[in-house]
């Protein structure tokens, strides 16, 4: 279990780096981000080893990185303002 959770944080934080990367005009601080993948990570894998029990370390993996992904994509900013396209 030590290794599940080591491996999740390290994985959300290695999304959140990239997501950093990739889209820094559109997150906020680097420190929130990072914060919230690695924690995403953790709760991602300690709700799919809930789910699914021991054993299953893949699984769990991805998981932790689906909630990670998820968690970050919370924190994106729109691009530009946004349009309408008819008046209401």
């Amino acid at each position: 279990m030590l290794f599940e959770a080591l491996g999740s944080a390290l994985l959300g934080l290695v999304l959140a780096g990239v997501a950093v990367h990739r889209l820094a005009h559109r997150l906020p601080t680097r420190s929130l981000v990072l914060a919230t993948g690695t924690a995403g990570g953790l709760f991602g894998a300690f709700l799919t080893h809930t789910a699914l029990g021991p054993g299953n370390i893949l699984l769990i993996l991805l998981g932790a990185a689906v909630v990670s992904v998820a968690s970050l994509s919370l924190l994106l900013r729109p691009n530009g303002r946004l349009r309408r396209s008819a008046p209401a």
